[in-house]
């Protein structure tokens, strides 16, 4: 989850919101760990500086594989 928000001390009026706050219920949820929020950072970091965009490719191929090890709704252990 994503959305803007104030940064402390900035010297813009509230109205105007200069950051971003970013959610963490969800992964969490999701099994995902420091360091996969870490990783999350650091593509977020990415693909704000991405200003060309050519590294879209890159940073969703590393979001899927994320994603992909950590399942909203992973399959049930089956019991034989």
């Amino acid at each position: 989850m994503l959305n803007k928000n104030a940064i402390p001390f900035d010297p813009q009026p509230a109205s105007i919101a200069s950051g971003i706050r970013v959610g963490s219920p969800s992964v969490t949820t999701q099994g995902m760990v420091e360091s996969d929020m870490k990783a999350i950072a650091s593509l977020i970091g990415t693909a704000i500086r991405d200003a060309d965009g050519t590294r879209t490719a890159e940073v969703a191929a590393a979001v899927r594989e994320l994603v992909a090890a950590h399942p909203a709704y992973p399959e049930p252990t089956r019991t034989v």
